[in-house]
């Protein structure tokens, strides 16, 4: 049996430790759902006092100019692209990761004329599901969503297919998918390939241009630690980039967006998908968060998930088995993102309880507890006090408590 001991030890070695202070976390709280709302880079209050009061205060509307904020989608697009394995010129910050799969869906249904399925599979995140269920609304049933299980997925891949969309870590259970494997898959049946990469960037490697990845958008409040409700991006292969258009043709994806040209014409390149005047505080602030997260290196990043996420199945296969949970993650840490799912038939008191006992995860319909190890603030002893409190909570039966029962709006 281990002991706390050991976690510390773990601790001492870690070659990452020291980046922990590079964030806010307050004294006795166990953070474990980074995978759900990155903690605040110490760095960003500060960087955000600066916009507010010497640019926006200050320098009023020259800020743009002189402070470069027309620059900023592409300037956090490309430092993102880093993390994601895309080259130069391909990524873009904007809008939510909900429009953005909404303009790429678009974009790629365009693209493969002739062609009606949207492809996915059943578990897929809902609202990757959602977006794709309106847009063949708005198109009036010329188009629909197809939705097949993960074994009959590549068999699905046929001449009426024109995108297959996935998530590259299903937000569930934490299983890595094959991108390099059903991208190719994708493109031998004439599909595009768009990838959802909420769960995986900035805390495991991607290879979207290895992998000859089409399209892909990600998330910025998760890994990334952007805040509540960061501004998303979205990746464009360099090589498809002039032949595809964003449905949302707004000004700050035209060509020449002062000379106000009544006409629209697409800029060059990914900045094409760009929409909206960019906002700059919530932009700024996940310029921050990429700084902070990118000075680790992705590779670390991973090595440190892998370690922790190996610790918690550990721990809990010693400790909670005789407690009813059963592992929702594979085992395999080769197909496990950064998180781990455990099963249990009275899930949702039971996070209730953890909440209450401030060890913070998250609960997912109908059994899932989800615990997200982002590796610059997830300490060993951290995931050893998490595992220790739970026994508590099962052998007290904390859990079984009325206020622990009651549905909050956001699990």
């Amino acid at each position: 049996m281990r002991e706390r001991s050991d976690a510390l030890t773990l601790d001492a070695g870690d070659p990452l430790a020291g980046h922990r202070g590079h964030f806010v976390l307050p004294d006795g709280i166990v953070y474990l759902d980074g995978n759900s709302l990155g903690a605040l880079p110490a760095a960003l209050p500060a960087r955000l006092d600066a916009v507010i009061h010497e640019q926006w205060g200050r320098d009023l509307i020259r800020s743009w100019n002189r402070h470069d904020w027309i620059d900023l989608p592409v300037r956090v697009g490309e430092a993102a692209a880093a993390l994601i394995g895309a080259g130069p010129g391909q990524v873009v910050a904007a809008d939510s990761t909900s429009v953005n799969l909404f303009k790429l869906l678009a974009a790629a249904l365009d693209a493969r004329p002739g062609r009606t399925v949207i492809l996915s599979v059943e578990d897929n995140f809902p609202t990757d599901l959602y977006m794709a269920q309106g847009l063949a609304r708005l198109l009036g049933g010329e188009v629909r969503l197809r939705l097949v299980s993960e074994p009959a997925l590549e068999g699905a891949m046929d001449e009426d297919t024109a995108v297959v969309m996935l998530s590259h870590v299903d937000f569930r259970t934490g299983r890595i998918r094959d991108m390099a494997a059903l991208t190719a898959a994708a493109h031998r049946a004439g599909a595009l390939a768009l990838w959802d990469l909420a769960h995986s960037a900035g805390v495991l490697p991607v290879a979207l241009d290895a992998a000859e990845v089409d399209l892909a958008v990600g998330c910025g409040y998760k890994y990334l630690c952007g805040g509540p409700g960061a501004p998303a991006f979205l990746y464009v292969a360099r090589r498809l980039q002039d032949r595809i258009a964003s449905p949302l043709s707004g000004w700050m994806g035209h060509v020449a967006p002062f000379a106000f040209d009544p006409a629209y014409r697409p800029a060059p390149g990914v900045s094409r998908f760009l929409c909206g005047t960019p906002a700059v505080l919530a932009m700024t602030a996940l310029e921050v968060g990429v700084e902070t997260i990118s000075l680790a290196g992705i590779d670390r990043l991973r090595a440190k998930a892998t370690a922790l996420t190996e610790y918690f199945i550990t721990l809990a296969d010693e400790r909670l088995r005789d407690h009813g949970f059963e592992l929702a993650s594979p085992r395999d840490p080769a197909d496990r993102g950064a998180q781990v799912s455990l099963r249990h038939a009275e899930g949702l008191p039971i996070m209730a309880a953890l909440v209450a006992r401030d060890v913070i995860g998250d609960f997912r319909e109908p059994d899932i507890l989800r615990f997200g190890f982002a590796p610059l603030t997830t300490r060993f002893v951290d995931v050893w006090d998490a595992v220790e409190i739970l026994v508590e909570i099962m052998e007290t039966r904390a859990w079984d408590r009325p206020e622990h029962r009651r549905r909050p709006r956001v699990t």
